[in-house]
């Protein structure tokens, strides 16, 4: 027999049993559990599986906290449709007994259940909410539409399959292994010994000063860049600096000239900004522009890597150097220069940065720290045309937040204890080095007909191959072999059929592998010939 309160709740429960056709009373202290469905009521009285509340919870080690399990199992009920609202819960006092665990723990899931919206307490007791688009209960799920999402996505589309960070010939990886990492040790546990717990907060938006001016120092010294600490603006990579460039300088539907082939973050940077990319072709004295091209599609931004072309390796002339900031001071363009890989120069002295050659150039010099230290720092940099530090210190301020202070602290002080300098030196013997050997194993081990380019500098080659062999192909290939060069005309945004080819880093490649890598990339080009 069953005995309610005044409000309908189950007040108490008395169980009689069969004896053959007789219905007799249980013997003295005998115990029924009362199933946890029959405490519990709905406005519809709509079925509840039995075992939504009553499988016992998990215990021992590696199992959730008990609150836990029991505010999931109520939320996984009520948004798949299993408790209709209006549904009344069982007395916190009755599931705790159920399911042998303490009324707080019950009191806690259903006060959470609350604070979340998903039941309502009142006089009564407590029950589901009336959610405003409830889920189907998950056995009439239907598959979901595909979301709406911006136009510019459409033109996003991957050039290749992510490699491993640490794949043989990968380029744009530096010798990780030869990262003076006791050093580093040492430089990030005085920032934080001496900055104390400010240096916890927010910075300076543009950057910690002493990193800013540790690195206008350095720029003036070895890429004779013409700056001041306040022109510069530490980012978080030179990806960041390149977005910078294009919200700061454009609007949308403003035309940027870039170099083909040429860097995906920058496309990837000017699509995000909604802008008209125009491909400039690239020879051996870098990218190409004539009077034709400025008459016809004059551009408000133009991209460039003048001093180690990515990933061809041309070097802009000092000549069309000139040429190109006097045509953007006439037509009020800016150029972007990224001098990404420049302070690794293998024959001779460093080329120096166009930023440096004329006065008041509109030229944003931006680097990056991931080549010369290492990628995971997410620390680059850009360096404004001293006309425009005034007018954009607001929105910098608005659109930075000053991060990484124990890392911009302890870069600071590794630049000005000369650790920097030092790294750098070794670092361009050994890449001189490794450069040396991949040329040698190319000559001797590639025998189908090539082109090797690259220059001396930096911490890639760019093998140029006949379009009878697909480049990606082969880097499909060769991915399954555990090595990652790039297909040359993944680079391009209007290949053209000698814009075929392999750009294989040596950077984070042991020179001893080079043969050996180079005899399994011939077999893969032969393998793939069309």
């Amino acid at each position: 027999m069953l005995t309610y309160a005044h409000h309908g709740t189950l007040k108490s429960a008395t169980f009689h049993v069969f004896h053959g056709s007789t219905l007799v009373a249980p013997p003295a202290g005998a115990h029924f559990p009362i199933p946890l469905m029959m405490l519990m009521t709905t406005a519809a009285s709509s079925p509840v599986p039995q075992t939504l509340l009553d499988a016992p919870l998990a215990k021992g080690p590696g199992a959730a906290p008990m609150q836990r399990q029991l505010h999931h199992r109520f939320k996984e009920a009520i948004l798949g449709g299993h408790l209709a609202p209006g549904s009344r819960l069982p007395g916190s006092r009755a599931l705790a007994e159920a399911l042998s665990i303490s009324r707080n723990t019950v009191t806690a899931a259903y006060d959470l259940l609350a604070a979340e919206g998903y039941v309502q307490p009142d006089r009564q007791g407590t029950r589901v909410a009336a959610l405003s688009h409830p889920a189907p209960p998950r056995g009439k799920r239907q598959a979901p539409a595909a979301p709406a999402t911006s136009q510019r996505l459409t033109g996003i589309q991957a050039s290749a399959p992510p490699a491993d960070g640490t794949a043989a010939l990968r380029p744009g990886v530096p010798a990780l292994s030869h990262f003076p990492l006791a050093a580093w040790r040492r430089a990030i546990d005085r920032a934080i010994r001496n900055a104390g717990p400010s240096a916890l907060g927010y910075g300076d938006p543009p950057g910690e000063p002493a990193l800013r001016a540790s690195i206008a120092r350095h720029l003036g010294i070895a890429r004779g860049v013409r700056c001041d600490p306040a022109q510069v603006v530490i980012t978080e990579g030179a990806q960041e600096a390149l977005s910078l460039c294009v919200r700061l300088l454009t609007n949308a539907g403003d035309t940027a000239w870039i170099e083909d082939p040429g860097y995906r973050g920058a496309k990837a940077a000017m699509r995000a900004g909604d802008l008209h990319m125009v491909p400039m072709r690239v020879d051996a004295d870098g990218l190409i522009a004539d009077e034709n091209d400025w008459k016809t599609q004059p551009p408000r931004l133009i991209y460039t890597t003048p001093s180690h072309q990515y990933p061809a390796g041309a070097v802009l002339t000092v000549a069309r150097r000139l040429e190109l900031i006097a045509k953007a001071q006439h037509h009020g363009t800016w150029i972007i220069e990224d001098d990404y890989d420049s302070e690794f120069r293998h024959a001779g002295e460093p080329i120096g940065a166009m930023q440096g050659l004329v006065a008041q150039a509109p030229v944003l010099y931006v680097g990056t720290f991931s080549k010369t230290m290492f990628p995971s720092l997410r620390l680059g940099f850009l360096v404004l045309p001293e006309t425009l530090v005034a007018q954009m210190r607001t929105p910098l301020d608005d659109m930075l937040r000053g991060g990484h202070r124990h890392e911009q602290l302890a870069l600071a002080e590794f630049i000005e204890s000369g650790q920097f300098s030092r790294h750098l030196g070794r670092m361009r013997r050994l890449y001189r080095d490794r450069q040396q050997a991949l040329r040698e194993a190319l000559t001797r081990h590639l025998p189908m007909m090539h082109v090797i380019e690259g220059g001396y500098c930096g911490l890639h080659l760019t093998v140029r191959l006949p379009a009878c062999y697909p480049d990606r192909e082969i880097a499909d290939a060769a991915r399954q072999h555990g090595i990652a060069p790039a297909p040359l005309s993944s680079f391009a945004l209007q290949p053209k059929p000698e814009d075929n080819g392999l750009v294989l880093g040596y950077g984070n490649t042991s020179a001893e592998l080079f043969e050996p890598l180079v005899r399994l990339l011939a077999r893969l080009v032969r393998g793939v010939k069309v």
